[in-house]
């Protein structure tokens, strides 16, 4: 239990100090979108580690997100604190109504449902042209602000991003080591034994189901306002997709594995993007690689290392 709270004590410090001493904005960018993908990978972590219920449609959610909290501030001027409150809890009432008939489905038909849930979100982004812009996108969405104080650089955002990721994972260590995190487990393992020692479990699969898609529209309300231009192509299935490989290299079994899964999948396009045409060949074959010979991913492997240098010493 402590170990979690020194590794977020350490992450919290290189947050801090990374944007400081990194040499660009381009740098410092690239360690921001990292920061929104370890947001909404985190709450992908919770619903599959822990609760054992697979999403294929939170692009939907995190695009949702995005919409709402930037058209409130395109169309009808509203404060962004405002616009982003209304868009996660719109994002929240959603889930919910989405979520009580779609989580009693199981296995791969619960998958196939999310995946169509998914994909009827980004058709209503590019449908519902005079709210979203269409396929066009929408544009003059307002920057963060206090005041006449604007987050208007990658510096400043950046801060912002990884404050609410460190709450982010400081609020999900303490669900996880509480009762609810406790009968989360037990579902993922057996719905039947968990319902069995009195587990109410479609209200657990439910709360964790929002919860997750609350930390997906917050990552999209981070993102909408950074850019100041959202388009639907960026809330496609091949995000959910991203997402779900985020989790499992990383490692699906621990809320590290959302960090180290949406690092590595973040800063890889940055390294390959010199191959050019091989780019998306060696991206697939790390990738492949990675899951054929780490089935516990990434934390496994560093739990590996740790184990071998604490057993020579």
């Amino acid at each position: 239990m402590k170990g979690d709270y020194l590794i977020l004590l350490l992450l919290a410090l290189v947050a801090f100090i990374l944007p400081l001493i990194l040499p660009g904005d381009y740098y410092v960018e690239v360690f921001l979108f990292m920061g929104i993908n370890v947001l909404v990978a985190l709450g992908l972590s919770l619903l599959m580690g822990y609760a054992g219920q697979i999403s294929l449609g939170h692009a939907g959610f995190y695009g949702l997100g995005a919409y709402i909290s930037g058209a409130l501030t395109a169309h009808l001027g509203w404060p962004v604190p405002l616009a982003a409150t209304v868009a996660i809890l719109a994002t929240a009432l959603v889930a919910a109504a989405v979520g009580w008939p779609t989580l009693r489905l199981k296995g791969h038909y619960l998958a196939m449902a999310t995946l169509g849930l998914g994909i009827i979100l980004y058709i209503l982004f590019v449908q519902l042209r005079g709210v979203t812009g269409g396929a066009s996108g929408l544009s003059g969405i307002q920057p963060v602000h206090v005041g006449h104080y604007y987050l208007d650089t990658p510096r400043r955002y950046c801060y912002l991003v990884w404050s609410l990721v460190v709450l982010a994972f400081f609020f999900s260590i303490n669900l996880v080591r509480s009762r609810t995190g406790l009968a989360l487990k037990a579902l993922h393992y057996s719905e039947v034994a968990a319902a069995t020692l009195g587990i109410d479990v479609a209200r657990y699969k439910l709360q964790v189901f929002v919860f997750s898609c609350v930390l997906a529209a917050l990552g999209g309300v981070l993102y909408a306002h950074y850019i100041t231009f959202i388009s639907p192509e960026t809330f496609g299935f091949m995000y959910s997709i991203k997402l779900v490989v985020m989790i499992v290299l990383g490692g699906m079994y621990s809320l590290w594995g959302a960090l180290l899964g949406g690092a590595f999948l973040s800063l890889l396009p940055e390294v390959l993007h010199r191959l050019e045409d091989m780019e998306v060949v060696v991206h697939g074959l790390i990738l492949l690689l990675v899951l054929i010979f780490l089935p516990g991913g990434l934390v496994g492997l560093i739990q590996k290392i740790g184990e071998r240098i604490r057993g020579s010493s």
